[in-house]
């Protein structure tokens, strides 16, 4: 591989490590493992969203928490379960039409996902790249991906 090849490989994750975005957009997250939690923390900040995180599902269910661009949920959380927490959220007028991203290891968090109405799904282990692509995807108008 060329030296300009390994530079265009590593371009994008140096590029969100290091280059801050305006923020406009936030993400909620809801993850109980605090070194995942921590991980999905500093790259979307780096790539320029606001995060807010809960450990748990309980202030989703009871409509504690401030309206975000997009909900990012894991599937397997102590106490309320992920997909439980996206019908929840689904099923409300506030954040229907909100973006629902559940993540999860279970090799079947395709089909979970689907059946609570989730938006989309990304299967642990995940890259920084897909989970970027993920969300922007859901979160930005079309204008603004350009």
């Amino acid at each position: 591989m060329t030296a300009v090849a390994e530079t265009l490989q590593i371009w994008p994750l140096w590029y969100v490590l290091c280059v801050r975005r305006p923020v406009d957009k936030k993400i909620l997250i809801v993850e109980d493992d605090d070194a995942i939690m921590d991980v999905l923390k500093i790259i979307l900040n780096r790539a320029g969203y606001q995060t807010i995180s809960f450990s748990d599902g309980h202030p989703l269910m009871n409509d504690e928490f401030e309206i975000p661009d997009l909900f990012l949920l894991d599937k397997q959380l102590s106490g309320i379960d992920g997909i439980d927490i996206c019908r929840h959220l689904k099923a409300r007028d506030r954040t229907r039409n909100i973006p629902v991203i559940m993540i999860s290891a279970n090799p079947q968090i395709n089909e979970f996902s689907r059946q609570a109405g989730a938006d989309d799904y990304i299967e642990k282990p995940f890259t920084m790249s897909h989970l970027l692509e993920t969300i922007k995807t859901h979160i930005h108008s079309p204008a603004e991906m350009i």
